[in-house]
């Protein structure tokens, strides 16, 4: 077992990967006074973060990026012999989808052999943490082995490896860094995640969230469980907004108000809507299917969540249709393009695969997104014109959809659309309006509602 006293001063920690998690966790650190340095391969990123800006956009984190590198204590690199100046280092790199469904480890292999590599020859020991979310096996199997081979160190002696999975949601990314709900730390029995508890302490304090200390495996598996979790709860609500949507007089919402009362269910990611997104639950669930099935079992449960949530942007077009019929040549305006409200990010976006539906429909699509739209561009290319305001975007339109819930589209009231649009139409993919007004003024279809029209 590996003591405290065992490893050099923790104040000096690296950080591998500059993206959402990787920046969160670098700045957050730093904002509390520990030494942070940044490593990416991506130079305009490491140029970006050095002179204290904030490559993406996060709530409250380029704040702290700025204060960080303005008092000396986060600093960027492309160059990974800086690590050997600190004594832990953080894995937080991409593990994208790979063609098959699984997860693509090129970038994690890299980075544990360029690691290594900076540690070879090093002689006070080292923390190395996994956060990136990988399949279970994958410390032990994969970045052990990587890191013994490129820095001649063996792990439990020199080199000390634990997993150590992030919650963090984007849009609250910093708030989650610093209130987490629970700590989750994996090790191979040498005591590996004491050294890492003693740093949360410092950085904690007096408000250290519950701690649950196991093995590499289990810490890797409890990172997609509680995602795989979290997406069958939104499918399921999903399955009955269909349901309510057929039924006179229903309304998802109320259903949904109704279940989370009850203290075994609760209220959270009971929103109905046109279905999640972002780098994390689609991935997540494509990645435990395909080991699932590696393995020679057929997850049915996840599947099918995965699978309804698939359908999710044909609910909207086939609404679409109800209300407008044939969709060649309509004008469509999409508010919304990011996955969720509070942030540029639109990998798996439902409202990217509502685009490309009516594209393939032959309607005209505009859309507009407080600050995803420049990224949703480089996605989307021609199959829609990118807008720099509301107004742009639902002038001359037959049809609207809500896609994200951004506040400043709960704001809009009916005299907006009718005094906008072409034909005052509104599909609100994600319940924030209320149904009464909007209904008695303008033709209106939400999510989960049922209609007395058929």
């Amino acid at each position: 077992m590996v003591g405290a006293s065992r490893l050099p001063s923790l104040s000096r920690i690296s950080v591998v990967g500059l993206g959402y998690v990787g920046l969160t966790v670098a700045a957050v650190l730093a904002s509390k006074g520990f030494k942070v340095i940044g490593v990416d391969t991506d130079e305009e990123k490491v140029s970006e973060v050095s002179l204290g800006r904030c490559p993406v956009h996060e709530p409250g984190l380029d704040v702290l990026v700025r204060r960080s590198v303005r008092r000396h204590n986060l600093s960027a690199t492309t160059d990974y012999n800086a690590i050997r100046e600190t004594s832990v280092t953080f894995i937080t790199v991409g593990t994208p989808s790979s063609n098959d469904g699984g997860i693509d480890l090129s970038y994690i292999q890299s980075a544990s052999r360029s690691i290594g590599e900076s540690l070879s020859g090093k002689r006070e020991r080292h923390l190395v943490v996994v956060k990136s979310t990988v399949v279970p096996g994958t410390t032990q199997r994969v970045i052990v082995p990587t890191l013994e081979s490129s820095s001649n160190h063996r792990v439990g002696e020199s080199l000390f490896v634990c997993v150590n999975p992030e919650f963090l949601r984007e849009g609250s990314a910093v708030k989650d860094m610093l209130h987490p709900d629970r700590l989750v730390l994996g090790d191979a029995g040498d005591g590996s995640s004491n050294l890492l508890l003693n740093l949360y302490k410092v950085l904690y304090r007096k408000k250290m969230p519950p701690v649950l200390k196991t093995n590499y495996v289990n810490a890797e598996l409890i990172k997609y469980a509680n995602n795989v979790f979290l997406a069958t709860r939104i499918s399921l609500i999903n399955e009955f907004a269909n349901l309510c949507q057929l039924i006179p007089g229903a309304d998802v919402n109320v259903v949904a108000q109704g279940i989370g009362l009850d203290e075994r269910i609760g209220p959270h990611f009971l929103r109905a809507g046109i279905g999640f997104g972002g780098s994390c639950f689609p991935k997540d669930l494509r990645a435990i299917i395909t080991l699932s099935r590696e393995l020679g079992h057929d997850p049915e449960l996840i599947r099918v969540t995965y699978e309804v949530n698939e359908r999710r942007p044909g609910v909207v077009i086939k609404m679409a249709e109800d209300l407008l019929g044939d969709l060649k040549g309509r004008r469509v305006a999409i508010l919304g393009l990011a996955f969720k409200p509070n942030t540029d990010d639109v990998r798996e976006a439902p409202a990217l695969k509502l685009v490309k539906l009516f594209a393939e429909k032959k309607a005209e699509v505009k859309a507009y997104d407080p600050v995803a739209g420049e990224n949703a561009k480089r996605v989307l290319g021609n199959a829609v014109t990118i807008v720099d305001s509301i107004e742009e975007c639902l002038r001359g339109a037959d049809l609207c959809v809500l896609a994200t819930e951004w506040d400043e589209f709960r704001a809009l009231r009916p005299e907006h659309f009718i005094g906008f649009m072409r034909e005052p139409v509104l599909i609100d993919g994600r319940r924030i309006y209320d149904p009464k007004e909007f209904s008695s003024k303008m033709r209106f279809r939400a999510i989960g509602l049922g209609t007395n029209d058929g």
